[in-house]
């Protein structure tokens, strides 16, 4: 398994979900995060979610310090394949596999993967 993969595999262990009102510490097939909601660390180290680096139109999904003023990212999943809007969504499709969706439902990352798909 590819660093960065183990890397966020380890820190998302670690999430609690604060998505909408609910608080879950297990991920489902039926989960999913779409750009601008995001995922925070049960201590609050830590945010996933969709970002764009400064200067540039492009959507990436990554993990970041949340209590830090400006934006450190520490693992970015699509480094090699940006979205190139914010329609983009991160889901899990099956046991183990969580996956990087365009607005057209094409798969251009997946945690099995460092390529594109």
């Amino acid at each position: 398994m590819k660093r960065s993969v183990v890397l966020f595999l380890f820190l998302f262990s670690i999430f609690c979900l604060t998505h909408k009102i609910a608080c879950v510490d297990t991920l489902t097939t039926s989960w999913f995060i779409k750009d601008g909601e995001t995922i925070i660390s049960a201590g609050g180290t830590f945010e996933l979610g969709f970002f764009s680096p400064s200067k540039s139109s492009n959507r990436y999904v990554g993990i970041w310090y949340k209590k830090i003023s400006i934006q450190t990212v520490v693992w970015v999943a699509n480094r090699e394949a940006p979205l190139l809007n914010t329609y983009g969504v991160l889901e899990v499709i099956k046991p183990g596999l969580l996956v990087l969706r365009t607005d057209t439902k094409n798969i251009i990352w997946s945690s099995n993967s460092s390529m594109p798909v």
